[in-house]
């Protein structure tokens, strides 16, 4: 492969308060044992907004956003095993890892312990920021580059890179099957994959939401029950019942009703990062040995998996697909739920900047 650095362009954020505008730069010079993929798609992320607009803390500008990358490969270092030029590939949330320290040994590079490289917004191992997906195309090791089946639509697949992953990953830790009943709390890009997970694996599937108008949508998607959070009657109808909740809510919400649903020994695991941090009742884990955990994406590893599963089973996200021009109005729609239920960018929209 060429020595020289690979000339790319897409749309960036420039400040936490700007709209994201073209932006061409430049990525690594590949190595031996680096992919280069041509983007095709690229799902829109809640976090990307997040981290766009720096509420989260610690966003470097210019930034380009985008983990949910699928493409095709069209070149490959002398070292490649894994693939060869043509392959359909993604690239999710981690680009890198320390591999060393347990937490990768044992295929967990999402909880590295020294910090995972991720694909947007990161200073990799040479001390360069990494720019993400809404872009024309990226260079990544081939231990972070995922096998993509091309039986699935690709521009379906995109999101199961981030929302996908943060949903199979919590439900196949805590072994969700059949005979339990499971909880899916909130309906957007991450709910939608959690029921549609959570059926597909035998489960007894509620889903929870704030509107009565969701139901219909959710019973198509997989749930068995639809619950309105808000009626107190209806909640208290499912106390004490459920083996596991996952909570895919990022807006500050109560957790406690949703702990006092759960039997004894039973889990919530929470894949939502909200703002403001919530008060919990202690009593709710105390007197029925519940447990409050948290998940984010999963390994490499479990991440192939999950896409296998996803080809084998014929599960993709459902997707509004936009050209790269209507990214800043997707990102208010996003803010306002108007979404069923991930976007994601068509790069061929993507001109020359």
């Amino acid at each position: 492969m060429a020595e020289s650095k690979i000339k790319s362009h897409g749309y960036a954020a420039h400040s936490a308060t700007k709209p994201l505008a073209p932006f061409s730069f430049e990525r690594r010079s590949p190595g031996e044992h680096d992919v280069v993929v041509e983007i095709e798609y690229c799902g829109v992320c809640h976090s990307d907004i997040h981290q766009a607009r720096n509420e989260w803390g610690g966003s470097n500008y210019p930034m380009v956003p985008g983990h949910e990358i699928v493409g095709k490969v069209t070149a490959v270092g002398s070292a490649v095993k894994k693939f060869k030029v043509g392959d359909l590939a993604g690239v999710g949330v981690i680009v890198d890892s320390c591999r060393e320290c347990a937490s990768c040994k044992a295929g967990e590079e999402q909880y590295c312990e020294v910090g995972m490289v991720q694909t947007y917004n990161t200073p990799d191992k040479q001390g360069e920021m990494t720019y993400g997906g809404y872009s024309n195309n990226i260079v990544t090791h081939e231990d972070f580059v995922h096998s993509v089946s091309p039986k699935l639509n690709p521009a379906g697949v995109a999101p199961l890179l981030c929302a996908g992953i943060t949903t199979y990953s919590p439900l196949r830790h805590w072994k969700v099957g059949k005979g339990q009943k499971v909880g899916v709390v909130g309906l957007g890009g991450l709910g939608h994959m959690a029921l549609k997970f959570a059926h597909s694996f035998g489960a007894h599937v509620v889903q929870f939401t704030t509107s009565l108008s969701k139901t219909e949508d959710a019973k198509r998607l997989g749930a068995d029950e639809v619950v309105l959070s808000k009626d107190p009657e209806a909640m208290k109808a499912h106390a004490n019942s459920f083996d596991f909740i996952l909570d895919t809510v990022s807006a500050p919400h109560d957790m406690n009703a949703y702990l006092a649903l759960l039997k004894r020994d039973g889990t919530m695991a929470q894949v939502g990062l909200p703002d403001k941090q919530p008060t919990i009742e202690m009593g709710n884990l105390l007197f029925k040995r519940r447990t409050l955990s948290g998940s984010i994406i999963g390994g490499m590893a479990e991440t192939q998996e999950m896409l296998d599963y996803c080809a084998e089973h014929n599960i993709t996200a459902d997707v509004e697909v936009i050209p790269i021009d209507k990214i800043n109005e997707a990102f208010e729609r996003v803010l306002k739920s108007d979404v069923k239920y991930r976007f994601v960018i068509d790069m061929k929209s993507l001109k020359q900047g």
